[in-house]
């Protein structure tokens, strides 16, 4: 965690704070890069450490591998999206992020269908990521709700890797249901969609939408493009910190999106490809992330 000099809190608090104006502040984002780094805590450990970190009354919404923290205090209300599992590692994700991710690129269907088609024609969406939103979306949603009704506060919404993806979607779903989002802010997350669905954020949430990317992480990288009709991209606006990012793996990713629009993929491909990710994966870590933000401004 971070010492107190590093600290940005009212008066010498020592506490990290939310900044509401302007919008993308640096204290905010190292308030809400915390907030990330404790979704990843077990449910006893988190509460304290959310109210004795960042003074939020939080709770853990969990189903399956999907896990979010609701956060409220006073002032602010706070969702952060945890990512995979364990927070050191990048297991579980080679399939969604590059392996599948072809095939994982689709028009909204479902549940979301509606909202999400809303973006445009065209927009298509990560399949594996709507649908580990789909499974807390009800009962987080309706908390949120609630805390607004009870009392109006900005939402923000954070998550790390996998987390940062999720709370992208999420503020799309929650402007369908009238919630406004003040900020998302999100570190090391991949790609959610194609042009026409980011075309639809950057317009949606001009100006509150914040990607922090280490210049070595390759997770803000992938999914790489899949076919070419299909092309993941992001979001704006990208903030990027740490060093510049190694151009081999950007031309291995070239050649494997090319050889998956001739049909010439092959599985050994991707295996050089997710080598090169987990040769990087320290670059990955909320902790570098944290590190990089207080070296910031």
């Amino acid at each position: 965690m971070s010492s107190d000099g590093d600290r940005a809190g009212p008066e010498g608090s020592g506490r990290l704070v939310l900044v509401e104006e302007p919008p993308g502040s640096l204290g905010s984002a190292r308030f809400l890069c915390e907030a990330s780094a404790l979704a990843y805590l077990p449910e006893t450990e988190g509460r304290r450490r959310f109210a004795d970190e960042l003074g939020l009354d939080a709770r853990l919404f969990s189903v399956g591998n999907t896990q979010a923290w609701l956060g409220t205090d006073d002032a602010n209300i706070v969702v952060a999206f945890r990512g995979t599992e364990s927070p050191a590692t990048l297991d579980g994700l080679k399939d969604i992020l590059l392996t599948d991710a072809m095939n994982l690129l689709v028009v909204p269907e479902g549940r979301f269908g509606h909202d999400l088609s809303a973006a445009g024609v065209g927009a298509r969406f990560h399949k594996g990521f709507v649908d580990a939103l789909a499974a807390i979306w009800d009962p987080l949603a309706s908390a949120v709700e609630a805390d607004i009704t009870k009392v109006d506060r900005p939402l923000w919404l954070t998550g790390h890797s996998l987390g940062g993806a999720l709370a992208l979607l999420a503020a799309w779903l929650f402007k369908r249901r009238f919630v406004p989002v003040h900020e998302v802010c999100t570190f090391g997350a991949p790609m959610i969609g194609n042009d026409a669905a980011c075309a639809a954020f950057n317009r949606e949430f001009a100006g509150r939408i914040f990607r922090y990317v280490n210049g070595r992480d390759p997770v803000p990288k992938l999914p790489s493009m899949s076919l070419v009709a299909n092309a993941f991209l992001h979001v704006d606006s990208q903030r990027l910190i740490g060093p510049d990012p190694p151009t081999g793996f950007a031309d291995l990713l070239g050649t494997v999106a090319s050889k998956a629009a001739g049909g010439l993929l092959t599985g050994a491909m991707l295996d050089d490809a997710w080598r090169h990710v987990n040769a990087e994966v320290a670059s990955h870590f909320l902790d570098r992330y944290r590190d990089l933000l207080r070296t910031q401004g």
